[in-house]
């Protein structure tokens, strides 16, 4: 029998925007599904695409935003941090 994965609260904050955002995550959501999710329920929607964000959790970069959040043992009521990309353009 396989278990089922139980949805648990997350609080992300988007930098952009000063806005936490509540998401119900599982287990197997990935880095990028996370943000994707962030940031389109944004109070204030950048015009800027999920690409030209990074995510940070206790303080490190995730570089590879599709390895699950139990991988990188986020689990309920964790932080974690979008904010913009150091790589994004100037305008």
């Amino acid at each position: 029998m396989t278990a089922v994965a139980r949805a648990f609260p997350v609080r992300v904050m988007i930098t952009d925007a000063w806005d936490r955002v509540p998401i119900q995550a599982s287990p197997d959501t990935t880095v990028a599904e996370l943000k994707r999710e962030a940031l389109a329920r944004a109070l204030v929607r950048s015009p800027e695409p999920p690409e030209s964000y990074d995510v940070k959790f206790r303080g490190a970069l995730i570089l590879d935003e599709q390895r699950i959040l139990s991988d990188l043992g986020i689990g309920p009521n964790a932080q974690i941090i979008v904010l913009p990309s150091k790589k994004r353009a100037a305008r």
